[in-house]
């Protein structure tokens, strides 16, 4: 009799996890110091582009000695060396970063080009030393989940452990970016894994923390924007403001989706008729951050001293106005030219402007209206790239901000809300429905895995197994009564059956037979379950 477990798991996972862990340990230092490599890279190219130095020191654009007119032509070089890096390199560079990854794991079996781990960074290095008003993440998530499928395919893994590696280089390189290893964990849970399970959990959060680990080596240790305030917070009035401020917030969002996408489809459809190629969009793109940054050179590059300053409260109004009317173009319309460029700094910031210009406008104190930016950051987050539990712990672990936890998790649940309504996908999967690709973000226990065989077997057997098989010769693929109907479910579709035999575990007797008919009662019961649920709600619905 062919050798079955003998009881039933809560988890699936065997050993072989060692050695995905002993591979994480490796890709977690790995990505680390390439996160380290990215940062230092985008300091060195702003130096050479806006101070003509060669200096690794942190600047900002907008502290350039240069006269603006000069600086006007800066992000269009910047833009045409990317589009020339794309279009002799590899296409894949350009983009987010985050999408681009998702793709190479659903699509291409967690499979990346090794020169793709090499361009990635030297062209977002480019992009965002030019100018872009761009944040490293995005790039660098592509560049650690690169290195992660090199690994994985040096290793000759398998199609499921090549993605748990990718994207354990992918948290390990957000960790290191910017010290935050739990929210790196959850956002390749929410955005990356397409799974809850311990043998893709456990390799990606050892490479998260010692990536973390490294990172306060290497470049000290967090928060990136500490958050104090000088007064407790008022629970009750926090958590009345969280509400309006994340519908708000999460409207934003929605706009600022549609805005890009919209630049994205303008570009596609005049450079088409004029049969520009796509090589020079990004030189384009770098038109628009040349005239944004001639009006407000604070948007120019990452910006994370303006992320600070808002988070300090009784930010300037000019500061606020800048970001949410010249950034968010910039933004938009040089993504949506397909630069090479993260979206996660941008969005923090903005989000912050949008919270900090609410309560400005209601003449609230300082303390306040660092926690509104604090609330707006982190809603930004949970709405536009549809991950509210990374938004909370991110932007915790970005400000060490604790007292601030419940009006955070409200303000991104309401954002969260707001997207989910009116949005069919996410900033990030927008871009894989437009390459034709569909992909649920909702995640649920398989209702064939709560259903044993036993509960669902029709006890009548087909008569050619009959006439063919006794207790003593079992056909070679049956099923236990006892195992689940997923597993008889995968097992079927390995063997290309639709039909097995069911046998007892305890007397090893033949007691029935299961097929799809019978293996379709589980999902019976879920749809039962949501028309149940429908018919109470219905009112509401309508």
């Amino acid at each position: 009799m062919k050798s079955r477990p003998s009881a039933l798991r809560d988890f699936t996972v065997d050993r072989r996890v060692w050695g995905l862990v002993a591979a994480a340990l490796v890709i977690g230092a790995g990505a680390a110091g390439l996160a380290v490599l990215l940062l230092r890279a985008i300091a060195l190219a702003t130096n050479i582009f806006y101070y003509h130095r060669f200096s690794l020191a942190a600047v900002e654009p907008a502290g350039s000695p240069l006269p603006r007119l000069t600086m006007l032509w800066t992000p269009i070089v910047g833009g045409l060396i990317v589009g020339v890096i794309a279009k002799y390199g590899s296409d894949k560079i350009r983009g987010h970063g985050i999408p681009e990854a998702i793709e190479a794991i659903l699509l291409r079996g967690a499979r990346v080009e090794p020169k793709v781990a090499l361009l990635k960074p030297i062209s977002a290095a480019i992009a965002i030393g030019s100018g872009g008003p761009f944040g490293a993440e995005g790039p660098i998530i592509m560049t650690g989940g690169a290195f992660g499928s090199l690994v994985a395919q040096w290793l000759k893994l398998t199609d499921n452990e090549r993605t748990t590696l990718l994207v354990a280089g992918a948290a390990a390189g957000m960790s290191a970016t910017f010290s935050a290893p739990i929210a790196a964990i959850l956002l390749a849970v929410e955005l990356l894994l397409f799974e809850w399970r311990p043998r893709s959990l456990v390799p990606v959060a050892v490479a998260s923390v010692l990536a973390g680990a490294l990172r306060i080596w290497w470049l000290g240790p967090g928060p990136l924007f500490p958050v104090t305030f000088t007064s407790p917070i008022s629970l009750p009035q926090a958590l009345l403001s969280a509400v309006p401020l994340g519908l708000l917030v999460g409207l934003a969002a929605a706009g600022l989706s549609r805005l890009m996408y919209g630049i994205e489809d303008s570009f596609e459809h005049f450079c088409g008729k004029l049969r520009i190629h796509w090589m020079w969009w990004p030189a384009i793109g770098g038109i628009g951050i040349a005239i944004g940054g001639y009006i407000f050179p604070r948007a120019l590059g990452v910006g994370y001293g303006n992320i600070a300053e808002l988070l300090r409260g009784n930010a300037p109004l000019t500061l606020i106005v800048g970001i949410l009317v010249v950034k968010s173009l910039m933004w938009a319309f040089s993504l949506g030219s397909g630069t090479s460029g993260g979206v996660l700094a941008p969005l923090l910031m903005i989000g912050a402007a949008i919270g900090e210009g609410s309560a400005l406008l209601l003449h609230l104190p300082g303390d306040t209206q660092a926690l509104w930016a604090l609330l707006g950051m982190a809603a930004m987050l949970a709405a536009a790239l549809g991950v509210p539990l990374t938004g909370v712990l991110f932007a915790l672990e970005l400000t060490h901000a604790l007292p601030a936890v419940l009006p955070l998790v409200l303000a991104c649940a309401v954002s969260y809300l707001v997207t989910s309504l009116m949005m069919p996908r996410s900033i990030l999967t927008e871009k894989l429905s437009r390459r034709g690709y569909h992909l649920s973000r909702e995640y649920g226990v398989d209702p064939l895995e709560i259903i044993t065989v036993r509960e669902v077997m029709s006890e009548l057997l087909p008569t050619e197994i009959l006439n063919e098989s006794t207790d003593d010769d079992l056909p070679e693929n049956y099923a236990y009564s006892d195992e689940t109907c997923r597993a008889v479910a995968e097992e079927m579709a390995g063997n290309g059956q639709v039909m097995m035999v069911v046998v007892d575990r305890e007397t090893g007797k033949l007691c029935g037979s299961i097929g799809v008919t019978e293996l379709l009662a589980g999902r019976r019961r879920a749809i039962q379950r949501e028309s149940e649920r429908s018919i109470a709600f219905q009112a509401m619905a309508d």
